[in-house]
């Protein structure tokens, strides 16, 4: 089967299938692992300590591949500053970047004309069209369906992709809610060039960060296991349901606002879970495709089952 998108063409990849940012999660084993596969595999750069965590995560990211991965810039109202990782980056000559939860401009700013290719996370039409006047490689547009922090206006990948697909000219990848070969050929059908997947694959061997207890509530899941969060702070964000997603619901309820919700919705809490199983004490982000996670493959065995799986889907659709 032929994989030639723009999406390919773009990161020297060969499968039209790029790794998520996963806050805490995404280090060097994960992101070599999927660049290995034929992916995009990427490093989270505002989870580390410090530029100096990124420069050393850049280099053994290169010690396991010699194929092309990126590194995430996820800057968003709380966090911290980022141009000194993003300079990181550029003296690295990192093959890629992305851009999400904030106004990318600033970063797009710091690496132009370095010939990093760059791409950013919109969850609306009009986001995708800014990202692609302020020059912009590619977009990935982000569903309701999807896991960590998403868009306002609660629109489903199935609808949002050809909205944006339609908005702009740069090449767009599909991203919410897809796990598997049929979520694939279903956004190409959509008319992106490319997925997007984060919460399939923190339930990988090599995402070697993540907890049992979080890879297991992952394979209990069903549709209804996930639950919205932080909507009355204008920045909603999809997590697992347990006891703390359940305050912090509640406590927005309550109209606490940041000051009384930050203790519940801060990086520590994420990882008491993601990192300790403190499901009491903690969340983890994760998408409604959670619901289709039953086991937890190595990244190479993933794709080989992606790629099955979307050759048979294309198999029929010749017949």
């Amino acid at each position: 089967m032929e994989w030639k998108t723009r999406v390919t063409d773009l990161f020297g990849i060969t499968y039209p299938i790029i790794q998520g940012g996963l806050a805490h999660l995404a280090y060097s084993d994960l992101a070599a692992a999927v660049s290995n596969a034929g992916g995009l595999g990427q490093l989270t750069a505002m989870s580390m300590e410090g530029p100096e965590q990124l420069r050393e995560e850049i280099d053994r990211v290169r010690e396991k591949t010699s194929r092309p991965f990126g590194v995430n810039f996820a800057i968003g109202q709380h966090g911290r500053p980022f141009k000194e990782m993003v300079q990181v980056a550029v003296d690295k000559k990192v093959p890629a970047i992305s851009v999400t939860g904030g106004n990318p401009a600033p970063v797009l700013d710091l690496v132009s004309g370095t010939g990093i290719k760059t791409l950013v996370l919109v969850a609306a039409r009009r986001q995708a069209v800014k990202a692609e006047e302020l020059g912009a490689d590619a977009v990935m547009v982000v569903g309701h369906e999807g896991g960590g922090h998403l868009g306002r206006d609660d629109v489903g990948t199935f609808v949002l992709t050809p909205a944006v697909v339609d908005a702009v000219d740069i090449p767009v990848i599909a991203s919410g809610g897809i796990g598997d070969g049929r979520g694939l050929m279903a956004a190409l059908a959509l008319g992106a060039e490319g997925v997007e997947m984060g919460t399939r694959f923190i339930a990988t061997k090599e995402c070697v960060h993540a907890h049992p207890a979080y890879l297991q509530a992952l394979l209990e899941a069903d549709e209804t296991s996930t639950a919205v969060i932080k909507r009355s702070l204008r920045a909603p964000a999809r997590a697992l349901k347990n006891d703390w997603t359940t305050r912090i619901l509640e406590l927005e309820e309550q109209e606490a606002g940041y000051e009384g919700l930050k203790n519940f919705i801060s990086g520590d809490a994420n990882k008491k879970f993601i990192y300790d199983g403190e499901k009491e004490s903690g969340f983890g982000w994760a998408g409604q495709v959670a619901s289709r996670i039953k086991d937890i493959p190595e990244v190479e065995d993933l794709f080989k089952r992606i790629r099955k799986e979307a050759e048979e889907i294309r198999e029929r659709w010749s017949k």
